[in-house]
């Protein structure tokens, strides 16, 4: 992809030593699984989304970033055309590459490595078999992409084995959002893919295809730490709340003439909004649009910030998009279950924490309704904030990592 291959030093820094222990142990259970092969090793981050909340479906703009949990494998080419995965806690995967048609659709991790592999051919790409010892340290269902992180880590390894780095971080995740839309029934974009495939902060803009930057920008330099907690999957069906949000940007967008939010201007909205409101009589549909402009703004402004090394400026605007998710997009908890509410629980918790703290912020993360929400503190305080949320969510639903400077690649090890 870039030719970057980082070792263990430059990829987790004070976490070398640990890490080196987790690809020895790859290395083991490789050879314990497959007998003894010369072994290459992967690693592919999980990301998290600084700001842009549910913008991206109607071609709008985000900045999210590679974490420190990631993905990694030892793994070795095959000459049979049969891709073989054992991932510790899940089930092997076995795919031929030279039948895909025999693959089951939506039949998990099998169907998505069958998806990325058809997608290769599709783009002109080379495929072939592997084998593959995996650990992961990306949670799952915590809205980090820990399927989008193993969906690069497969692009990252057919991109070594069999086509010389010539596939693009766009490339890997166009693969990605295949294997998810073909072969997993799901309604996948690109931000997931594209964040942990990129490293680093990137700068996502849908409006026109798909157009990135990525910045080198960490937490970590300003004495920052980010924080993960997992609030929990609740006990409604989320699939209608997460639909209901796009469906009704788009039905805005409609009623001005358009079919998507980044093709109309907020003024327009603004101007017309009565009339607008009468024929949709929907007054939540049009606070989730009036988010979106806003968020729209927001993301420009948190991309110099970024650039600019500006912490503060950027910890402000992702308390602001916060509270525009909350207020606004109302993506905090379910209609469906109202005195089921852990995610506004851990942002009234952490914002009582925050008081204490020189600086700071906390957001709902990613789609919302349940699971997870972010919080940026300072380092001496992050000993006191896992305590003090371990109270109420456990101790083992509480996250601390960082940015990461590099997406997915091949180690050097």
């Amino acid at each position: 992809m870039n030719g970057t291959k980082p070792d263990l030093e430059a990829l987790y820094g004070e976490e070398s030593a640990r890490a080196k222990k987790r690809y020895e142990h790859l290395r083991e259970k490789y050879t314990e699984e497959f007998g003894a092969a010369e072994l290459r090793f992967f690693s592919s981050p999980g990301r998290t989304e600084i700001i842009g909340n549910h913008t991206d479906h109607n071609g709008g703009k985000i900045l999210a970033g590679s974490i420190t949990l990631d993905t990694v494998c030892a793994a070795a080419p095959t000459d049979d055309g049969v891709i073989t995965i054992v991932s510790e806690g899940y089930r092997p995967v076995s795919v031929n590459t030279k039948v895909l048609a025999e693959t089951a659709k939506e039949d998990g991790s099998k169907s998505l490595v069958a998806g990325i592999a058809e997608a290769a051919e599709q783009f002109g790409y080379k495929v072939g078999g592997f084998r593959a010892y995996v650990t992961s340290e990306v949670i799952a269902a915590a809205g980090v992409s820990s399927s989008a992180s193993f969906e690069m880590l497969v692009c990252t390894i057919l991109n070594a084995f069999y086509n010389d780095g010539k596939m693009s971080i766009a490339d890997y995740a166009r693969m990605g959002q295949y294997a998810e839309n073909h072969w997993w029934n799901k309604a996948s974009g690109l931000m997931d893919q594209m964040a942990c495939a990129a490293g680093g902060v990137i700068f996502l803009d849908f409006s026109e295809g798909v157009r990135y930057e990525t910045i080198d920008f960490s937490f970590e330099k300003y004495g920052l730490d980010l924080f993960i907690v997992n609030t929990g999957k609740g006990h409604a069906d989320l699939t209608e709340e997460y639909s209901a949000i796009p469906r009704e940007m788009y039905a805005v967008a409609e009623k001005l003439g358009e079919s998507r939010l980044a093709d109309v201007r907020e003024l327009i909205l603004l101007t017309t909004l009565s009339g607008v409101r009468e024929k949709l009589g929907n007054d939540r549909a049009l606070l989730r649009a009036l988010h979106f402009f806003e968020e729209e703004k927001r993301v420009d402004e948190a991309r110099e910030a970024v650039t600019d090394g500006d912490s503060d400026k950027l910890l402000r605007l992702m308390g602001e998009s916060g509270k525009s998710s909350y207020e606004w997009l109302q993506n905090a908890y379910c209609t469906e279950n109202p005195k089921e509410q852990p995610i506004p629980l851990a942002l009234c918790l952490t914002e009582l924490f925050l008081k204490r703290c020189a600086r700071g912020t906390c957001r709902i993360h990613g789609g919302g309704f349940a699971g997870v929400i972010m919080a940026i503190l300072p380092r001496e305080e992050r000993e006191d904030y896992t305590a003090f949320l371990s109270q109420y969510f456990g101790k083992e639903n509480i996250y601390r990592m960082g940015l990461r400077r590099f997406g997915a690649v091949e180690v050097d090890f």
